[in-house]
């Protein structure tokens, strides 16, 4: 047997993307071999260790032998707005679909990036498809593990680099209401740690919020972005059902969905914020004071991202 089979295998959704990518790196770190199921194929580096498939939702039988033989799926998949056909309906249905292949692949271990406070009632799409996605994980019939995270920090995340965009460019920055509504931040290098922890774990069913260790305003959050990256902005406070509107109004000028009515709604109403331990030790306000000068110099274009070809 060679050095290389010896090694066992993992099977990352989306590893040349934000969360996945970390997930990956931290797997390769530790000696695992890595597998993608990615919609980009494109973007695997020349030369890169991870060996990359399809993530195909309409072919579920070579979506099982892309994972036979691996140990762990570690599942990024999700959308974060709807845009054209795409919707969270339908990544709830391509979720079940991906688990129900694990299972059928042999996956020993399914550990599945969810969100703080999901909820089968919740008015947000968002939410509410996160919770029927964990209640379908949880019928799946593999052993899993949950991470719950709020807000992501670090790599090349977009919610810092484009609040530290906005900042370095208005006069003038929006906080709805008193901006009082608290987040527990999370280091996607802290986030990727954990994932791979929970993978080696031998627990059947874990949930765990995956936070860092401060808990914010999202005033002061944007305060110390501001001060981070020299900015003279005023943070002036609005209705909140004004934000929406001037979220809506970037997002034409930006070509882009920068903020969505429902995602500012769950941010105010605590959606982001856990009781919980904390599970990461990258202290935000030191992070991005280190950070700062790079933060926000380029605008970082979600469509582009996810649903424009190039």
């Amino acid at each position: 047997m060679t050095q290389t089979s010896a090694r066992p295998l993992d099977v990352v959704t989306g590893a040349f993307s934000y969360s996945g990518a970390a997930i990956a790196h931290e797997l390769l770190r530790r000696g695992r071999r890595v597998r993608t199921l990615t919609g980009h194929p494109e973007r695997a580096p020349a030369g890169s260790p991870i060996d990359t498939r399809p993530l195909d939702f309409g072919a579920e039988a070579e979506l099982a032998a892309s994972m036979t033989g691996a140990h762990t799926l570690y599942n990024t998949y999700w959308v974060r707005f709807a845009h054209g056909a795409v919707s969270h309906e339908l990544a709830v249905a391509n979720s079940k679909v991906l688990f129900a292949a694990a299972a059928s692949a042999g996956v020993q271990r399914i550990v599945h990036i969810s969100i703080t406070n999901p909820s089968l009632t919740s008015a947000d799409s968002y939410f509410r498809g996160k919770a029927e996605v964990e209640q379908a994980l949880a019928g799946c019939g593999v052993p899993y593990a949950i991470a719950r995270p709020a807000i992501l920090f670090g790599g090349d995340g977009v919610l810092v680099n484009n609040i530290a965009w906005l900042l370095r460019r208005l006069p003038v920055f929006a906080v709805g209401g008193r901006g009082d509504y608290r987040v527990r931040p999370i280091h996607v290098d802290d986030l990727a740690a954990l994932c791979a922890d929970l993978g080696a774990s031998t627990k059947q069913a874990v949930t765990v919020d995956a936070v860092g260790p401060q808990a914010l305003t999202f005033r002061h959050l944007v305060e110390e972005i501001r001060d981070a990256v020299g900015s003279r902005s005023l943070l002036l406070p609005v209705p909140g059902a004004v934000i929406p509107v001037m979220a809506g109004v970037l997002n034409l000028a930006l070509r882009d969905t920068l903020l969505t009515g429902a995602e500012y709604a769950s941010l105010a109403a605590g959606q982001a914020d856990s009781a919980g331990p904390a599970t990461g030790a990258i202290v935000f306000t030191d992070w991005v004071h280190d950070h700062g000068g790079e933060l926000g110099r380029r605008y970082a274009n979600e469509l582009d991202r996810h649903f424009r070809p190039g």
